[in-house]
């Protein structure tokens, strides 16, 4: 998870070899129309299902598209935790896995890019911190396990999963797809027992094989091109995905970039993961080259502050950057892009305006960059997430961003859950008295569905310069403009057709409105 800058330049040594795809035979009349057939099938199950399509799927030129050659766009998240010494997604402690899921699939998000450690697969790595009445069915399950259970419910709400290898253990990211204690063949044993295990299951779409490589400073750590096999990331990435496919081969495989180029142009240096400009001169080569996604990632000053955020040209220049790191690859139509990790605090006023460019420059529709955005989760220390810290209501600022570009997943996904029944909410808002810098309010939110709201909890956005200080029937907080009311533990459900009333203190004008009502995924109108 952290993706600085790194000042170590590497050298691009050797040459790039092209690969053709192998020739195969014509199919028989009858072998023809039985695919005819099942096309038809298919193409009737893609249109039912949107962007996610149907089947597994490959790569057209850039274009992500499904087995009936419908194109597909992940519009995503990342929830993590099962990387870390927890071994499970974070949250479990307070929420159920499957509200979570029903939550992100309905604010519109089709794709979760699952991280992971091979420390997981450990006989002795234990999940932790599941709570047992939110999760009964967790309990006791061992780390593959709650993944396998994740999957499964992902595929009920129609979403595709894509893993991710994050760290080789649960202490911290390498810049080196192996360690002295998690071996490269490790690694690649790894991932082929996965694309084993998750073989045939269509809602895992793919491996990203390693988190952000990246270069050490003062020398060493990963580079792209160099034709060292202990270090160029590009080379392992070709040994370990034409392992993967010869285990899955319906599997996508993610390639993403390291940080320092040189050669390449200005600048040479970027995020880590998120420089793939020496895929032009040095591809990567797969046994299946439609089955090869590029990837990268990219952030805002919350992580770090490059030198292009205070160029006087921003943010006109961010698009020759991006071009220049990794969006040649969509636009001179090599391969498909996601961008896997992207996100910010949003507390530097620059940095909505670089997401805002980002979501731009990635396009709208199917035919866009794929995206992950980072994070589900709350607790990434220089990110934050599209969750508060409430772990419930949504941040209304990142998702109204985001949500233009989102294409929620459609279908059941081959899973025999059926959904909740959709949440409606309306929400008064009255200032009762007001004093010099201060004033009470009363937030009123009634459930006009006909089903309860369980563990309901009330987000919004509050007027500039009011600072909540206090609330009454609920569990009040505020964080930046983000504010939340969680139900009382004396009250956890609100009945359908019930009212509840919050009391609110706060300090600032009483004259401000506060906006984006909204509990848990859904907007409540006013």
């Amino acid at each position: 998870m952290k993706r600085l800058l790194s000042l170590v330049v590497a050298a691009l040594v050797g040459g790039a070899v092209l690969t053709a795809s192998p020739a195969t035979a014509a199919p028989s009349r009858a072998l023809s129309r039985e695919s005819a057939h099942l096309g038809a099938a298919l193409s009737r199950e893609s249109a039912a299902l949107g962007g996610t399509g149907a089947g597994f799927w490959h790569a057209s030129g850039a274009q992500l598209v499904d087995a009936t050659g419908a194109a597909v766009r992940m519009t995503g998240i990342n929830w993590f935790g099962a990387e870390t010494g927890n071994y499970s997604p974070h949250g479990l402690w307070s929420r159920n896995y499957k509200d979570m899921l029903d939550q992100m699939a309905g604010l519109g998000y089709n794709t979760l890019r699952l991280p992971y450690s091979n420390q997981l697969f450990d006989a002795g790595s234990k999940p932790v911190s599941i709570d047992q009445v939110q999760n009964p069915d967790l309990q006791g399950l061992s780390g593959l396990q709650v993944l396998d259970k994740i999957v499964a419910y992902a595929g009920v709400k129609g979403m595709r999963v894509l893993l991710d290898r994050h760290r080789p253990d649960s202490g911290a990211q390498s810049p080196l797809w192996y360690t002295s204690a998690y071996s490269e063949s490790r690694w690649i044993s790894d991932w082929t027992m996965l694309a084993q295990h998750y073989k045939g299951n269509t809602t895992v779409i793919g491996a990203d094989l390693h988190n952000e490589p990246h270069a050490i400073q003062g020398g060493g750590g990963a580079c792209w091109g160099c034709g060292d096999t202990a270090t160029d990331w590009r080379l392992a990435a070709e040994r370990a995905g034409n392992a993967v496919l010869a285990a899955n081969p319906d599997w996508l495989i993610v390639v993403e970039g390291v940080d320092c180029v040189s050669g390449t142009g200005d600048p040479q240096c970027g995020w880590w993961g998120g420089n793939l400009s020496g895929a032009k001169q040095f591809p990567v080569r797969l046994s299946k080259p439609d089955k090869l996604v590029y990837s990268a990632h990219e952030y805002a000053t919350s992580v770090f502050a490059q030198k292009w955020f205070s160029d006087p040209a921003f943010p006109a220049n961010l698009p020759a950057l991006w071009d220049h790191f990794f969006g040649y690859l969509h636009k001179q139509n090599i391969a498909p892009v996601l961008l896997g990790e992207f996100g910010s605090t949003l507390a530097d006023p620059r940095d909505k305006v670089w997401l805002q460019e980002l979501m731009k420059y990635a396009g709208t529709g199917t035919s866009g960059m794929s995206f992950t955005y980072w994070s589900w989760n709350p607790n990434s220390g220089d990110t934050g997430g599209i969750l508060n810290d409430d772990w419930t209501t949504v941040n209304q600022t990142k998702q109204a961003i985001l949500q233009p570009y989102l294409i929620p997943p459609v279908g059941s996904g081959g899973g025999t859950t059926d959904p909740p029944p959709a949440a409606s909410c309306a929400v008064t808002y009255h200032v009762d008295n007001t004093w010099q810098g201060g004033f009470i309010a009363t937030v009123t939110v009634k459930n006009t569905g006909s089903s309860a709201l369980k563990n309901w909890a009330l987000g919004w956005t509050v007027p500039s310069g009011t600072q909540i200080t206090g609330g009454w029937n609920a569990t009040v907080t505020q964080t930046g403009q983000q504010a939340s009311a969680k139900a009382p533990a004396w009250a956890p459900d609100l009945a359908g057709g019930a009212s509840v009333s919050i009391g609110i203190q706060a300090t600032g004008a009483s004259t401000g409105t506060p906006s984006g009502f909204a509990v848990g995924a859904t907007a409540c109108t006013t």
